[in-house]
């Protein structure tokens, strides 16, 4: 449906704020104000933190801005403003625009009163990008504000989890099981490729479907710790939201009895965390520190102890390859675990906002070597698990993935 004149003029109005109203005013066949009370409510959320302006004070007690319009608009520092105006972002705007304008509000206007206080932090839509600013501000969040903040928290990883732990389980278990099939259903074991294959004769032309007669089923019962899974995930700031989903992922991982699962994390140290992987992958988050310097070399070296089967490991890299330790050393490290048979894969980003700026140079070498250099988003990283566990070109599917780098 094509978009009237009026609501054309009344969102240009939204866009450029009061200060356009009058020439805006010209092109409309109205008279009077270009926006109802909504539209004025939603102008002011917006003003708050798109007015400009570094102050925090400006709304009077009731919330509404002064006529001065967007220029003079901005969100009070006592609770009650605080409170309101999260609530207006949430009934005026869809949820990933409300995550948008939460993160601008801390950044554009330190609005850091938002995690401090539990009852305007219960308010917080829980999204990815206010858990990587809760972690990035974890050894300042007050007592008080602890469990709420964890709260938050869960409701994340849980999200998340849900959304990744039932394509990667039937990734693994697919991939292991492949060869062997069981007369018991499951659902999460189901063989699409052999079920249909050897159906084709079944399909009813009539209907236009593949009626068929015998459901195969991958068995299940296979021996623990079969492949091991190593994630060495980078702490740099600009890595959050991939620390956060490489996590998440990881605590999936470990909930397999079919892998050995690590997660290991660095900066300029190295901190293991498959034991809070495995066990709350909340407290693992908790556990991590944003920030600081890069040492890759460093957490290769560690998680070296891990490979016992090279031909039976997976090395996830998650990392922008900005190096801070001996670079020379990490790409000897890595070009001898691809040589000794390793499943070696750097991703360059884990998130659904695309690959941010990496070393151009190293990601080249690696590449060279044999091993693919992509940012993944989350729900394509079940394709790339399963086709290291059934031995495909790791190159071939981190093209096909759709967001590999010609490098």
């Amino acid at each position: 449906m094509t978009m009237n004149h009026e609501e054309q003029v009344k969102r240009w109005r939204l866009i450029l704020g009061a200060d356009a109203e009058p020439k805006l005013q010209s092109y409309g066949t109205t008279i009077g104000p270009l926006l109802d009370e909504e539209s004025r409510l939603m102008d002011e959320a917006l003003a708050a933190i798109y007015d400009g302006t570094s102050g925090l004070s400006g709304m009077d007690s009731s919330g509404s801005g002064s006529a001065g319009g967007r220029k003079s608009a901005s969100l009070g520092a006592s609770s009650p403003k605080l409170a309101k105006w999260l609530g207006d972002i949430r009934s005026f705007f869809p949820p990933d625009v409300v995550s948008i304008i939460q993160a601008d509000a801390i950044e554009r206007k330190g609005l850091t009163q938002l995690l401090f206080e539990p009852e305007l932090l219960s308010q917080v839509k829980p999204d990815i990008q206010m858990v990587a600013t809760l972690m990035s501000l974890k050894g300042h969040i007050p007592e008080k504000t602890k469990d709420t903040a964890r709260q938050l928290v869960k409701a994340v990883v849980e999200e998340i989890t849900k959304r990744l732990a039932d394509d990667m389980r039937r990734a693994v278990t697919g991939a292991l099981n492949r060869r062997q099939h069981s007369p018991l259903p499951s659902a999460s074991g189901l063989d699409w490729n052999t079920t249909i294959r050897k159906n084709l004769k079944h399909y009813n032309m009539d209907r236009q479907l593949l009626i068929p007669e015998k459901v195969y089923f991958f068995d299940r019962a296979r021996r623990s710790k079969e492949w091991t899974v190593i994630l060495d995930i980078d702490q740099s700031g600009s890595m959050a939201n991939s620390v956060i989903y490489a996590s998440i992922v990881g605590s999936i991982f470990a909930s397999m009895p079919s892998l050995d699962t690590k997660v290991i994390v660095f900066d300029t140290e190295v901190v293991d965390l498959s034991e809070q992987c495995a066990e709350d992958p909340v407290d693992m988050l908790f556990g991590v520190q944003l920030g600081g310097g890069t040492d890759i070399n460093k957490s290769v070296a560690y998680c070296e102890q891990f490979i016992a089967e090279p031909k039976k490991t997976i090395f996830i890299l998650v990392s922008d390859l900005y190096e801070g330790g001996n670079r020379s050393e990490l790409l000897r490290r890595m070009a001898e675990l691809q040589q000794a048979g390793v499943k070696a894969v750097c991703l360059l980003a884990l998130s659904d906002q695309g690959i941010p700026s990496y070393d151009d140079a190293v990601a080249k070498k690696l590449a060279s070597f044999g091993i693919p250099c992509f940012g993944c988003s989350p729900d394509r990283l079940p394709e790339l698990i399963e086709g290291a566990l059934k031995g495909l070109d790791l190159n071939e599917m981190a093209n096909r993935i759709g967001e590999a780098k010609n490098l």
